[in-house]
């Protein structure tokens, strides 16, 4: 049977038809992935075989879509310094048939101490501990699969030397996920693997800034992102927050009134921002408020590094004690409309270098992430990689290629994000119960969170008996050494500035309800409120009628 065309007409009745649009550029769902796949040589998956986005994007992504705007402008000396690494490009070679390889040092998988490996997953919608150490599919990768033609990953060639864009085995379903969930409206967007978000903030850091550059972030954000920019010589400046995070309106009044001569730099163009379940915050930022940071960040060529590890932690929105809970997604179609559009989504100019994480979603300790971004950008970052971490770990890309492109496939993940979701929203609210039973309202205030694992909580500290004789900086160590005294840790949230060098008129804490037992987030809550009384000199909640024991950790 020959390819649909284009445009297909098919008759209605003798005088009218209807137009049947092309089947490939119609949005693509979970469950057709497969079948829609691109055929690709043999060669795509042999040892430290180099591979690109650009050949496991569906036909639709290849359509008439304009191009990304060029950022040599913005690439620093280093950046433009680098070139491709020599003998990692003569590793295309070794996919030739009949060729005998005496130049890479890739050492033989005879003295690879492992013939196989083999884990127990949870069925597709059997998620639980419980269910899966009950009902777990047992995996299995063996070393020569590959060879025996059992699959196309095994452990000869992922547990050898590979590319700095990984394995063309995960690669290829990391770029089917991110066409499937975000579909970026430009056509030479491309996604490369890293070794986590930080890492791919190092380098994007390194490729963007000279020394004493200005990065723009909200004025409370991610330590180790500031931690990571100043001994590069980088500097931040931080932009307000509201309950949905950065404000638009301060970012342009910044940039448009940034003075050089004043601030001893020229005015920044990189904008790093944690957009979803934001850390510390957790605010994460509607539709709208993006769009309206895209069109600042249009008017003054920003440059956008979207850190996006909590994505898909976006929970059920909260309704409230003792109020009917709100229906979860009834199909994949439902829950990937129901996450807030990414930067990627709406960049329409190739302005955003996202940055993805199987940290919070699969397990930290994979150390594999991916970046997203235009060719351009990439292949740049490619470069950067190639001489520094080399490539992503090849036993965590095994791992993961066997659970979700041969176990779950992208039907069964997303049926996972859902489970997450859920199993979050949940964390959310035992949390949020807590601090309404626990926490003295007049001087604690929060918003629920949306997304992520971050409850963000505001400390009237105008309130404190001994204000302004103790300033806010000595109203929040005596809260945090009390709150340790009593058994909890919470994190300061002076530890989350942008600026140090910024007086601050906020008093924050952030607690966190990723881990703990549920029974353990409420005592923890209500150990942290006793810190607080004890701090504003208020009257303790009675232990015993709160159901608890008052014994500290």
């Amino acid at each position: 049977m020959s390819p649909p065309s284009a445009v297909e007409v098919e008759a209605v009745d003798d005088t009218t038809g209807v137009t049947i649009p092309d089947p490939f550029s119609l949005p693509i769902k979970a469950n057709e992935i497969h079948g829609r796949r691109r055929k690709t040589d043999k060669s795509q998956w042999m040892l430290a075989a180099p591979a690109y986005s650009s050949s496991f994007k569906s036909n639709s992504s290849l359509k008439s879509k304009p191009k990304a705007k060029r950022w040599d402008h913005r690439l620093t000396l280093e950046s433009h310094s680098r070139k491709f690494n020599s003998i990692k490009q003569a590793a295309r070679f070794l996919g030739k048939p009949g060729i005998i390889s005496l130049g890479g040092g890739l050492p033989s998988a005879e003295y690879f101490p492992f013939e196989d490996l083999s884990m127990t997953v949870p069925s597709i919608g059997a998620f639980s501990e419980h269910e899966t150490a009950e009902s777990g599919v047992v995996i299995r990768a063996g070393k020569h699969d590959l060879r025996e033609e059992k699959s196309i990953a095994d452990i000869s060639t992922l547990f050898n030397y590979g590319q700095a864009m990984g394995s063309a085995q995960l690669l290829r379903w990391i770029t089917e996920h991110t066409e499937l969930v975000h579909a970026p409206p430009y056509a030479d967007w491309s996604c490369n693997m890293s070794i986590g978000s930080t890492s791919a903030l190092e380098m994007a850091f390194r490729m963007f800034c000279e020394r004493g550059d200005y990065i723009i972030s909200e004025e409370y954000t991610f330590a180790s992102a500031v931690e990571t920019a100043k001994p590069l010589g980088i500097n931040v400046v931080g932009i307000k927050m509201d309950a949905q995070g950065l404000l638009p309106e301060d970012l342009d009044t910044v940039l448009r009134e940034w003075n050089p001569a004043e601030r001893g730099a020229k005015k920044p163009f990189v904008l790093y921002t944690v957009p979803t379940g934001q850390n510390p915050t957790g605010a994460t930022q509607g539709g709208q408020r993006r769009r309206a940071i895209y069109r600042v960040c249009q008017k003054h060529d920003l440059y956008i590094l979207e850190d996006e590890p909590y994505y898909f932690l976006q929970m059920q929105p909260y309704t409230g004690a003792n109020q009917p809970d709100v229906p979860p997604p009834k199909n994949h179609e439902e829950f990937l409309k129901a996450l807030v559009p990414s930067y990627l989504r709406l960049d329409v100019d190739g302005r955003v270098m996202r940055m993805d994480s199987f940290s919070k979603v699969v397990a930290p300790g994979t150390r594999v992430g991916w970046i997203t971004a235009s060719e351009q950008i990439t292949e740049r970052y490619r470069m950067h990689a190639d001489t520094s971490t080399q490539g992503p770990n090849g036993v965590s890309q095994l791992i993961l290629f066997k659970l979700l492109d041969e176990h779950w496939g992208h039907s069964g993940y997303l049926d996972w994000l859902i489970h997450i979701r859920l199993e979050y929203t949940k964390r959310r609210d035992v949390i949020l119960d807590a601090c309404e039973k626990y926490l003295p309202r007049d001087v604690v205030s929060w918003q629920p969170p949306m997304a992520g694992m971050f409850h963000w909580l505001r400390i009237a500290y105008e309130k404190h008996p001994h204000y302004p004789q103790k300033s806010i900086p000595e109203i929040e160590e005596e809260i945090f050494m009390e709150s340790i005294e009593q058994g909890a840790l919470v994190m300061r949230g002076s530890w989350f500035y942008a600026q140090n060098d910024v007086e601050h008129d906020t008093l924050f804490f952030r607690a966190t309800y990723a881990a703990a037992p549920f029974e353990q987030i409420q005592e923890g809550i209500r150990r942290f409120g006793d810190a607080v009384r004890i701090s504003f000199g208020l009257e303790l909640e009675s232990r015993e009628a709160n159901g608890t024991n008052g014994n500290k950790a």
